[in-house]
């Protein structure tokens, strides 16, 4: 497989999952609006904090979600990335360490 099939095959395999992280950071945007909301009509703390935790939890979430593909990509792309094919869009490739800094970042 060349460097152009494997870059067509990453991006297309990475579209439902950047679909799936968009609209979980979407929903975290809503439910910040919500704390908002709450905070600017002084409801009560527990629905404030009861709130963002929701937020905090649909962050996390992502985070974990976006860290995973990256793995999936980092491993399965291997001997695209041993032959020095570029990342994701023309991006360097993470290396494996370099991605678990980023899921112990959200720990």
């Amino acid at each position: 497989m060349s460097d152009t099939e494997q870059s067509t095959t990453t991006a297309e395999r990475r579209q439902p999952a950047d679909r799936l992280v968009a609209n979980r950071l979407k929903r975290a945007q809503g439910q910040l609006a919500g704390v908002i909301e709450a905070v600017e009509s002084g409801a009560d703390c527990r629905e404030v904090v009861q709130r963002l935790s929701a937020v905090v939890g649909a962050l996390d979430r992502a985070g974990f979600l976006i860290i995973s593909h990256a793995m999936q990509d980092c491993l399965s792309d291997e001997d695209a990335a041993d032959a020095g094919a570029p990342g994701r869009e023309g991006t360097e490739r993470l290396s494996l360490d370099e991605v678990e800094k980023l899921f112990l970042s959200l720990a």
